[in-house]
């Protein structure tokens, strides 16, 4: 009886351990943006060409990885680098050329910056104002869709959120940009728009990625 008694209180000390230990960015139980030290990300930059009405290679790419991590303000933030090249011709809505780095953690499933700004939600379906300004505020919202997406780097069960411009006079803008995420993956496409047009000018795919 001592034996048994024993072993459970080596057990319940064990899986204490464990439980205080999944707190650190290390040991995360739910990983649903993919933080984890030395992920990677590929994505490639397509133009919408009104010739033709299709998307058109740029040659922009963006590069991403998590090097490390930060504490800012006692809170631990993943460290993301990104590199991107082929913008030469600073085209809109692609990222300049360069390295460029982000702080971010996960929280309640959300993905915040170090500023305490959300990037992403995939449980809040409130609207979310994101910026405000004399010509509309910009809004993002969580969509209750599931979405089965085919990109380069394969197929993938997304969740997206819209982010659209409220005009002055409480009108919506032609403009609807989407942005999906996939659980364990990450970004997995993203638009982007002129306010005043429906077809977005830049779409952005995942092209390769590598995630533990």
């Amino acid at each position: 009886m001592r034996r048994i008694l024993i072993t459970v209180c080596i057990l319940s000390l064990f899986f204490s351990c464990s439980s205080d230990d999944s707190n650190t960015p290390e040991a995360q139980i739910e990983n649903f943006y993919a933080l984890t030290v030395d992920n990677f990300w590929v994505y490639k930059n397509y133009r919408y060409n009104i010739n033709t009405e299709t998307y058109d290679d740029t040659g922009v790419v963006d590069s991403i990885s998590i090097v490390g991590t930060e504490v800012f303000e006692g809170k631990t933030y993943f460290k993301f680098r990104r590199l991107t090249t082929g913008n030469e011709n600073q085209i809109t809505y692609c990222n300049p050329n360069g390295e460029y780095f982000e702080y971010l953690r996960e929280f309640e499933g959300n993905l915040i910056w170090n500023t305490g700004e959300v990037k992403f939600t995939n449980n809040d379906y409130s609207v979310r104002t994101l910026d405000e300004n004399d010509w509309g505020n910009i809004v993002e919202k969580l969509t209750d869709d599931t979405t089965s997406l085919s990109v380069e780097a394969g197929t993938f069960d997304c969740i997206n959120s819209e982010r659209y411009v409220i005009l002055p006079d409480g009108e919506q803008a032609p403009s609807l940009d989407r942005f999906y995420y996939s659980d364990g993956i990450g970004l997995v496409y993203d638009t982007s728009s002129f306010v005043s047009q429906e077809t977005p000018s830049i779409i952005r795919r995942l092209e390769s990625y590598n995630v533990q």
